[in-house]
């Protein structure tokens, strides 16, 4: 191994999965209706607050994917979101009235009311 590739770090995960949401990935992938890779996350411009968080099942890896492993389920982010969702935590969430995916996004400058759509700021560099 060369010097410098002995001085690069490992990559780090533009997005991490708790446990609760890998296992809820890992269910959905095998009750799926047809053979799926995993969940395609993105944004897209919506709701009061201006944005919301897309989800859909990914049968195929598009150009430009960016592709995250974690605790044996695998997520695909749209490239045009990828700016808007790093460091983003996705957590799977069970309440009395509700059940869903739950995004812990420090981009996330506000949320509406409601809870459908939030306000994401593209990610800085340190």
């Amino acid at each position: 191994m060369s010097t410098v590739q002995s001085r690069l770090r490992a990559r780090p995960k533009a997005m991490t999965l708790t446990e609760a949401a890998a296992a809820r990935l890992r269910e959905l992938s095998t009750r799926a209706d047809k053979p799926i890779l995993g969940l395609r996350v993105g944004v897209k411009k919506g709701g009061c607050a201006g944005m919301e968080y897309t989800l859909d099942y990914a049968t195929e890896q598009k150009p430009g994917d960016e592709v995250v492993e974690d605790k044996g389920a695998k997520i695909f982010i749209d490239p045009a979101a990828i700016m808007f969702l790093l460091g983003t935590e996705m957590d799977y969430k069970t309440t009395l009235l509700t059940s869903g995916f739950v995004f812990n996004n420090p981009n996330q400058t506000s949320a509406c009311g409601c809870g459908e759509s939030v306000a994401i700021a593209p990610a800085q560099a340190d």
